[in-house]
């Protein structure tokens, strides 16, 4: 079965979901359960995207991407 990739829009909007859902009494597990994710990758979701907007997502992101293609300018000018 193949994996589900969701987009840093996607995410962030679950991770309020499950605010939303443990502030009404219900537990980390069960809120997990209810967005159909496994509770340890709403943890690594936390971690990543924790205190972000959707825009400051999309920034990061770019900046990731934008890092990964300037180190491989320098890989290339070494070698």
């Amino acid at each position: 079965m193949p994996r589900q990739r969701f987009a840093a829009e996607q995410i962030i909007g679950k991770l309020r979901e499950v605010e939303v859902l443990v502030a009404k009494g219900a537990s980390v597990a069960e809120a997990s359960r209810q967005i159909g994710v496994a509770e340890q990758t709403l943890y690594r979701w936390r971690k990543e995207y924790g205190g972000l907007r959707v825009d400051q997502a999309r920034r990061m992101k770019d900046l990731e991407a934008e890092n990964v293609r300037l180190k491989k300018l320098v890989a290339d000018l070494r070698a």
